[in-house]
């Protein structure tokens, strides 16, 4: 299994979430793993409620069998210090850029040399040893910009072509890439059994594949039950008043009659809403990319619903 798992999705499918119940499935029986957020926007902690995530790694939950999930919020301008220490010594004078805003200029006028910064440090994790020499992480887990994006955020390569042709920057986006393009990465995304997250699903496919970056699988979210079996799905649509009102009413239900037309309605709506996410999964079959899927949690995700999404990947062959 790569070691690299980058999670993408359009807005409002969930990814946070999912790379969050990823980092605690893949974390089992001693593994660790590194869950980073590039996006500055925190949502990780408020997940795993905990304080803001700091420009550092910690450790934030403990899967099953012992395994560890610590996280990490990588600042563009933080690793840009980091960076400019590490090739040109700069120290406090790194700091002072910082301060006259030279830092958020750079990062600002250059988007690509920013991606690098944020991928590389996400590739420095996944390279990183211990002093015995084994992984210091058994697996990072990227929470990712959405999929508009990822293929522009990880092709770190194209980004900075026209910036260097050589030195350390350059050198840093052939090291992203040489990871990125590699067996140690798998870039998933995230959908919904809708059509407009179906269609941007399969444009992100198109995209990393035309990229030769590697797709791994795709995983639906928010997936509700199917509550009426075959027979009642093609029911619903034919009518069958007085069969249901004389089964309330044999049933004991008061007023019956005024429950059949709402009733009706219901089951209705439902078995069209069956309908629209069988086509969406015929879609997403056509991509020919193996697949999870995730439950709608009524009560909304909290800490207990993560490891419970956790525990659902585990179950579907993640971390096994």
């Amino acid at each position: 299994m790569s070691r690299l798992q980058v999670v993408s999705g359009k807005g409002g499918t969930g990814k946070t979430t999912v790379a969050a119940a990823l980092a605690l499935a893949l974390a089992t029986e001693g593994k660790r793993t590194l869950l980073v957020e590039v996006e500055g926007r925190q949502g990780i902690a408020q997940l795993f409620e905990t304080e803001a995530l700091p420009y550092e790694e910690r450790k934030i939950a403990v899967s099953s069998g012992g395994g560890e999930v610590f996280a990490l919020a990588i600042d563009a301008e933080r690793a840009l210090l980091d960076y400019l220490q590490m090739f040109y010594k700069l120290g406090s004078a790194g700091r002072a850029l910082k301060k006259l805003g030279a830092i958020d200029f750079a990062t600002t006028i250059a988007p690509g040399v920013r991606d690098v910064l944020l991928t590389g440090k996400a590739c420095e994790a996944v390279r990183r040893r211990t002093k015995q020499g084994s992984y210091t992480y058994d697996y990072v887990i990227m929470d990712a910009p959405p999929t508009g994006r990822i293929t522009r955020f990880l092709n770190v390569n194209d980004e900075v072509a026209g910036l260097a042709k050589f030195g350390p920057i350059y050198n840093q986006a052939q090291a992203v890439m040489r990871v990125l393009k590699s067996p140690q990465t798998a870039v998933h995304l995230v959908t919904l059994l809708e059509e407009m997250p179906v269609q941007e699903t399969a444009d992100g496919v198109a995209e990393l594949r035309a990229a030769d970056l590697p797709v791994g699988q795709v995983i639906v979210n928010m997936v509700r039950p199917q509550l009426l079996d075959g027979d009642a799905l093609r029911g619903a649509s034919g009518g069958r008043r007085d069969e249901i009102a004389k089964a309330l009413t044999a049933a004991g239900v008061t007023g019956a009659a005024g429950l059949v037309e709402p009733l009706l309605d219901e089951a209705a709506e439902h078995a069209q809403r069956v309908g629209l996410e069988r086509e969406q999964r015929a879609a997403l079959n056509r991509l020919e990319l193996p697949s999870y899927e995730l439950p709608l949690l009524s009560e909304g995700v909290d800490l207990a619903g993560l490891y419970q999404l956790a525990k659902e990947l585990r179950k579907q062959g993640t971390g096994s």
